[in-house]
């Protein structure tokens, strides 16, 4: 009788419970679907060349004197905050490029918030605080929806707006006349003699006779700036946005505010753009309006409550300081104390537009002014064609494969058409989840990312399989040879799909625009090959090991022994020994 042999291992890689793994992924898998449905997202986003949408030109235009401010550098930044803008919106899969030295081509994929970014993209948003020399109602404001704001500062004191009265009593209402045109040219001239220091001094009293102390250069400054101020006309959008143009920071300018109701001389900035920190859109919760809420930097902080300090001391309306956006007034509050650490700009705003004004100011001011050369509607009449023609080459891949498959493979060839399945559900639902979740959107190179993968998906299968026909090859019965070739198999489809994936993500970083929608969909599917080949490829495997028509090896399994050219199963021959014999010769 045989001995026992004590020494027998249970097979390498055995897995006792396969219906674990399957009722993960299968769990997985509702959950996803279920998601899918529950957010309405039913679809993956899809981007300009499969959706359409808008392609902007904009051209650079140098301020007078300033030519050499178009090189790359200033470029590359315009570029770079244009993204931001965008993408702050929501905005995804949007493409900011420069083309020749001076334009930038900016593509928005049609869908939500494309039209805001439209507006915003090429706004140069140069931020000023500067305070009001003079302040005159127009004879016919003009309606606007932009928001006429008042601004507070924190944490040490809150101006007033416009119309009302200051703490101290000295608030005149809007609408009043705001000075003599003596005080107006006083004021003016003592702007334009301030040395880099633009304040308005302390109080004098009005005199109707110029400045004795302005210098004939400065008196006829003075006259040029209300020649301007008594011409300017508020009364359209466009006029407003040519009011000051070219005028520099340092020198006073004349200015609309964004409704047309008032207009202003302003003086040179005493607080820009880039010294503040953070802008927010946030709800009062006073009085539940819109208000946007800036933070300052250190400096700017200082340079806030310095100015604002000069003005409180002020008669209206050179007590005002106006917020100017593109030398278009926002709001130009009073102010009665000395304010510091941040603002809020507050008014007739809703949700969208404090929103917008937010976004603007958090990504900084262009450093060059642009202009709208030309607005073209792209079509997905053509990336409609190409997905067409890209889904038919998809789909005559995946059929060669299933042909292969079944010619070769036979009734393993079901548990790889499976396997394909599970893995299109999880990538599909995966991808239209990816939309709202993170931006991700389908494009054309991301469509052959997807098809590439087939490849990858139905390589790792064929690597199992193999391995599985060499251990019948040595001999071995089914049920052992699924569970001793899965860690040899398991080996290679790890190095294999580590491979594909590092590919992804360099070329994922080293690449922008469309490339990277190929790269991040390869990566993609490259991880739900390991999850689909470890959670149900091989579960599969191991339960239908347990079939007699798999595992009695029938012609159509693909796994005959006699058509992989089996070795004879190993047996041990014992041997026996007969006693000895004395004669030979009767042996």
């Amino acid at each position: 009788m045989a001995a026992p042999n004590k020494g027998r291992r249970p097979a390498a890689g055995g897995q006792s419970k396969p219906g674990r793994a399957l009722a993960f992924i299968l769990i997985a898998m509702v959950a996803l679907t279920g998601g899918m449905f529950l957010s309405h997202n039913t679809t993956p986003r899809l981007g300009i060349d499969l959706a359409g949408g808008t392609s902007i030109t904009l051209k650079a235009k140098p301020e007078p004197g300033q030519e050499s401010a178009i090189n790359k550098a200033n470029m590359d930044t315009a570029v770079s905050i244009m993204e931001r803008r965008v993408n702050g919106l929501g905005v995804t899969e949007s493409e900011v490029q420069t083309q020749g030295s001076d334009n930038i081509i900016v593509n928005i994929p049609k869908g939500t918030n494309s039209e805001q970014a439209r507006q915003q993209v090429g706004q140069t948003a140069k931020l000023y605080f500067r305070p009001v020399l003079t302040a005159q109602p127009t004879a016919a404001p003009t309606p606007s929806a932009s928001p006429s704001a008042s601004t507070s500062g924190k944490p040490t004191g809150k101006p007033t707006p416009s119309g009302a009265p200051t703490a101290s009593g000295k608030g005149t209402p809007s609408g009043s006349p705001s000075a003599s045109s003596s005080t107006k040219g006083r004021a003016v001239s003592d702007a334009l003699k301030a040395s880099g220091s633009p304040t308005p001094g302390a109080s004098k009293p009005s005199s109707p006779a110029p400045n004795p102390s302005a210098s004939s250069g400065d008196a006829a400054a003075a006259a040029k700036l209300q020649a301007q101020f008594a011409a300017l006309d508020c009364s359209t959008k466009e006029a407003r946005s040519k009011a000051g143009e070219g005028a520099k920071s340092t020198e006073p300018t004349v200015a609309c505010d964004q409704n047309g109701a008032e207009k202003f001389i302003l003086g040179p900035a005493e607080v820009d753009g880039t010294d503040v920190a953070k802008a927010q859109a946030v709800i009062n919760q006073q009085n539940g309006q819109w208000i946007v809420q800036m933070d300052f930097t250190g400096g700017g902080s200082k340079k806030f409550a310095s100015i604002t300090g000069k003005l409180s001391k002020q008669q209206y309306p050179n007590n005002r300081f106006a917020i100017a956006l593109d030398n278009q007034v926002v709001s130009a509050p009073t102010v009665s104390s000395t304010l510091s650490g941040s603002a809020e700009i507050s008014g007739n705003f809703n949700q969208q537009t404090a929103q917008d004004l937010a976004n603007v100011l958090s990504y900084g001011a262009l450093p060059l002014t642009f202009q709208e050369q030309s607005v073209t509607t792209v079509t997905a009449a053509l990336g409609a064609d190409q997905l067409h023609a890209g889904l038919i080459a998809g789909a005559i891949g995946l059929a060669l494969v299933i042909i292969y498959l079944v010619a070769y493979y036979r009734g393993l060839a079901l548990i790889a058409i499976l396997s394909l399945v599970v893995s299109a559900i999880l990538t599909y639902t995966i991808m239209a989840l990816l939309g709202p979740g993170i931006g991700f959107a389908l494009n054309l190179p991301a469509v052959c990312g997807a098809i590439v993968a087939i490849g990858i998906t139905a390589d790792s299968f064929i690597v199992y399989f193999e391995r599985i026909r060499d251990e019948i090859r040595e001999g071995r019965t089914l049920r052992p040879a699924v569970e001793r070739a899965w860690p040899r198999a398991r080996r290679t489809i790890l190095v294999s799909d580590f491979v594909s994936f590092l590919a992804a993500a360099v070329l994922f970083i080293v690449t922008v625009g469309k490339v990277q929608g190929f790269a991040f969909t390869l990566g993609l599917t490259t991880l739900l090959d390991v999850v689909v080949v470890f959670l149900f490829t091989k579960p599969v495997m191991t339960l239908l090991a347990r079939r007699k028509f798999f595992a009695s090896g029938h012609p159509w399994s693909g796994l005959d022994p006699k058509r992989l050219g089996a070795k004879p199963p190993l047996r041990r021959v014992r041997r026996t020994t007969s006693a000895p014999v004395d004669n030979p010769k009767e042996a």
